[in-house]
């Protein structure tokens, strides 16, 4: 008769098991693979996970990350990630229920989910402030979709960095690397716990900052001269705080002759980048 414990192990065990008609994987201790266990750590569900293909591809393929802490694919993944990264690569098994139980409600995985070994933010003088070079930063940007979007516009247009607060800005994982899709890997991120002091270092590294206002009279076009520019985006609603703009060389709007009030953010970023990476 098992025991209290065998019981409860075997219980453990048959929580996640692969799709019905999957290749049987093994004694895990034979193979780099073995069936996931549902997540103790305490936190909201996903919060420091990364999923769907492009995000964790771009993470499992990036040299400055450690070996992920796991990788937890179904089936027909499986194979894909031993065709892209060989079979060496260690990851777990389960159909996409059981993968959806690790993540947020409703978080869209196509089959693959990672917790990634935590990367590494840069420091303020990683950012080479050559002629026409950018750098952008976030005064209070929090929703994880706008700020994946906006890396994933940053990464488009080359830009030499992002600038985000240490504490009022989402993590690099989970919805946001999702709308990333994979650009986290790509754009280096200083975190700073004063903005307004960040911005008077990198004038002092050689950059000019233009800031982003509505109520400005300068056009972008008119304010970007080719120099290393600092872009400062403020939030939706409360737009840059005062301090922040205080510490702009310039204040500069994105023209609007539709007469609309706002852009959503990261679309304004988005505009914002292209043309700060228009030649002058």
């Amino acid at each position: 008769m098992a025991s209290p414990r065998e019981r409860n192990d075997a219980r453990k065990g048959a929580s996640f098991r692969p799709k019905s008609g999957a290749k049987p994987q093994g004694n895990p201790h034979d193979k780099p693979h073995s069936r996931p266990r549902q997540d103790r750590r305490a936190g909201p569900p996903g919060d420091d996970w990364i999923w769907g293909w492009h995000a964790v591809e771009a993470a499992l393929a990036n040299p400055k990350r450690d070996k992920p802490q796991r990788l937890v694919v179904t089936p027909d993944k499986a194979r894909q990630v031993e065709a892209k990264f060989g079979r060496k690569m260690n990851f777990e098994v389960a159909d996409a229920h059981q993968i959806g139980l690790l993540l947020p409600q409703g978080a869209v995985h196509q089959g693959v989910a990672l917790r990634p070994a935590p990367l590494e933010d840069v420091d303020l003088e990683a950012f080479e402030a050559r002629p026409g070079a950018v750098v952008l930063v976030l005064d209070q940007v929090t929703d994880p979709q706008n700020v994946g979007a906006i890396l994933r516009s940053a990464a488009a247009f080359g830009v030499a960095g992002m600038v985000l607060q240490d504490r009022h800005a989402p993590k690099l994982t989970g919805a946001l690397a999702k709308a990333a899709a994979g650009a986290v890997e790509r754009v280096p991120v200083a975190r700073v716990v004063n903005l307004s002091r960040a911005l008077d270092d990198l004038s002092k590294l050689g950059w000019r900052t233009v800031g982003l206002a509505g109520e400005a009279d300068l056009g972008l076009a008119q304010a970007l001269n080719g120099e290393p520019t600092v872009l400062v985006m403020g939030s939706e609603g409360e737009g840059l705080r005062r301090l922040v703009a205080e510490h702009c060389d310039e204040l500069a709007k994105i023209p609007m002759p539709g007469g609309f009030e706002s852009l959503n953010v990261s679309a304004a970023a988005a505009i914002a980048l292209y043309e700060a990476s228009r030649p002058r």
